[in-house]
């Protein structure tokens, strides 16, 4: 699935180019996937849970892809750590475990493309070391 995602938004910027407004590539972005028989939703509430209570503090994510995958758009000069935390923050208040931050304001899409994960094994993300033998 998300081969699909990277390949509809490239062409979506390939046809487009960079600089327009985020909504015009998260309609855009939408419509593709849904004609590839994806499931999607648009500016998904994402809620706080915490001690038994419900916040809902007006976060949205930006599309929602086969309630499986979150991918959070932007159209900005250069993609900041607090756009990637922002995703971060998705992910893990959903539980999502796979999300795309797309920066469609890249002049090549692959370059504006941040691949974000939740929860994954320390093990698996840390470098391995020599045992010291």
């Amino acid at each position: 699935m998300g081969t699909i995602i990277i390949e509809v938004a490239i062409a979506i910027h390939r046809e487009l180019g960079p600089g327009l407004l985020e909504s015009v590539y998260e309609l855009l972005l939408a419509r593709e996937l849904e004609e590839r028989g994806l499931q999607v939703e648009r500016q998904v509430p994402v809620k706080i849970r915490y001690k038994n209570v419900i916040f809902d503090e007006g976060f949205r994510a930006d599309i929602i892809v086969n309630q499986k995958v979150l991918i959070e758009l932007k159209s900005v000069e250069r993609v900041s750590p607090i756009h990637k935390k922002q995703t971060q923050t998705y992910l893990k208040l959903t539980g999502y475990k796979l999300g795309y931050l797309l920066n469609f304001n890249e002049s090549l899409l692959k370059n504006g493309i941040t691949r974000c994960v939740n929860n994954l094994e320390e093990a698996l993300s840390a470098p391995q070391r020599p045992s010291g033998k």
